[in-house]
């Protein structure tokens, strides 16, 4: 508890409970190198080593879909159709026409977005099988017409994969679907190996490690969506608030992991004891508690009494998701300038963007979001420049391209548009 901290003490406030990339990346890199050198013999050696069981064939069987089908019961079948739809609808709105301009008379420019034809989806499915992240991720890669979408996920200890992630994979049109997880994974669709295909983009949320090989595989020409790593939530609230609310939006975080961070900013003192009681309430009767409970000693409760230091702080913190319930909504809506996601009000819980509202789900965490926009259409789509110029165009910008040419010394850049303008004369 934290009662109007001045500035000095924000840096503090604002750090995560997190490895640095330097206490990760060696043991991250030996594992890249190997898993290079030899690839599917490597993928087994780590996944028995760090999933506790021997696979021979990582790929997953049509079979091991159908049978997947079977196992969801009817209820989840339709709740995850809810959620679908109302993805599709958002993502499907962000679909954006072809710009187009004439810069000057005989020059056209313009822009189409164009898929990234190989997409590789890492879902998480150990402690919690993040099914709906496939939905997130899956959906937008099918409207953005992505050509192959292969999707790794760890295997359990009798090596199959969590059925819900099996059916939701194959509801959203992914067939290539590889029991691999963490390290091992994120290597194997950066080099590609004898049953795992390279890709050009990696999508997907993990732990520490994860979010570790993922930086790892951009330094190998992969691109990937974020340094997505450890959840975390930041609820800015004033009495308006309903303490019950803001305790179980908190815990809510606190319960994906250890390494979550969660963090209340109390524009009004009044509110903290109640919400303190609330936590201490609800969280007996969490069946992840001791999760929950770890997660809870990293996180921190902080009132700033001033709205302008608050917002601040807000955007220094650089929340992955961000709940404001405040009677001055319109102000921190104004003011907001760092956050993955953001839900107003008492009514917005911060689940419903995690599974069915539409927007999507994967997000900047450890101040990314400072720089980092969360997974939308775009982030599986390429924009692609055009131009043609025709024999008016050319003069009209051919001088300036050759006074600019030879003012940087390039020959050659000028030859190309003089020879042009002669023929013209």
């Amino acid at each position: 508890m934290y009662s109007n901290p001045n500035r000095k003490e924000w840096l503090n406030l604002t750090e995560r409970p997190t490895e640095s990339l330097a206490d990760l990346q060696n043991t991250v890199l030996d594992i890249f190198k190997e898993i290079k050198q030899k690839g599917d013999v490597a993928i087994q050696k780590y996944t028995s080593l760090f999933d506790g069981v021997q696979l021979e064939n990582n790929c997953v069987s049509i079979q091991e879909i159908n049978e997947a089908k079977d196992l969801v019961p009817t209820e989840l079948k339709e709740a995850i159709l809810v959620a679908k739809n109302n993805i599709e609808k958002f993502h499907t709105a962000q679909k954006t026409a072809k710009v187009e301009v004439e810069t000057t008379v005989g020059v056209t420019c313009w822009q189409e977005k164009r898929p990234i034809q190989k997409i590789g989806l890492y879902i998480p499915g150990g402690l919690a099988p993040l099914f709906s992240t496939v939905l997130m991720l899956a959906i937008p890669a099918n409207i953005a017409g992505c050509n192959e979408i292969i999707l790794c996920s760890p295997p359990n200890k009798e090596g199959k994969m969590n059925p819900v992630i099996l059916y939701t994979a194959a509801l959203c049109g992914v067939t290539k679907i590889f029991k691999c997880g963490g390290i091992q994974a994120i290597a194997g669709m950066t080099f590609g190996t004898e049953s795992i295909s390279k890709v050009y983009k990696i999508f997907g949320p993990g732990n520490q490690y994860v979010t570790v090989a993922k930086q790892v595989a951009t330094n190998f020409g992969i691109a990937i969506d974020m340094p997505a790593g450890p959840s975390e939530l930041l609820v800015l609230a004033d009495e308006t608030c309903v303490p019950k609310y803001v305790a179980s939006d908190l815990l809510s975080q606190a319960e994906h992991g250890a390494d979550s961070q969660v963090v209340l900013v109390a524009t009004n003192k009044s509110i903290i004891e109640p919400i303190q009681k609330e936590i201490a309430k609800q969280i007996k009767s969490l069946p992840r508690k001791s999760i929950a409970e770890k997660a809870i000693s990293n996180s921190r409760m902080i009132l700033i009494e001033n709205k302008i230091e608050a917002i601040e702080f807000v955007n220094e913190y650089a929340p992955e998701h961000l709940i404001i319930v405040a009677k001055e909504e319109a102000f921190y809506l104004e003011n907001i300038q760092n956050a993955g996601s953001v839900f107003v009000g008492n009514y917005t819980p911060e689940s419903a963007g995690d599974y069915a509202s539409g927007t999507n789900h994967t997000l900047p965490t450890n101040g990314f979001s400072k720089n980092y926009s969360g997974v939308n259409l775009d982030s599986f789509m390429k924009a692609i420049s055009f131009q043609k110029i025709t024999s008016k165009g050319i003069k009209n910008i051919g001088k300036a391209i050759e006074i600019l040419a030879e003012a940087e010394g390039l020959q050659a850049h000028k030859n190309a548009v003089s020879l042009r303008l002669n023929d013209l004369i």
